[in-house]
């Protein structure tokens, strides 16, 4: 694999995308920090995911 994939959308953008999927119990963090855009992603790089965490989701790097 060989930057097959990039991140360009803004960090709000990702966390946009499951506003109406959540149930209300259901929480996304974001543990991102501050995330610029990443035009090639390697392997061996880490990367934005959603993942599950405590009481929801989380929106983390992962390599």
């Amino acid at each position: 694999m060989c930057n097959l994939y990039a991140q360009t959308k803004s960090q709000d953008a990702m966390r946009r995308v499951f506003d109406g999927l959540l149930e209300p119990e259901e929480v996304l963090d974001d543990l991102l920090g501050n995330l610029a855009p990443m035009l090639g992603i390697y392997p061996d790089y880490a990367a934005p995911i959603l993942r599950a965490g405590p009481g929801g989701w989380q929106l983390a790097r992962a390599r």
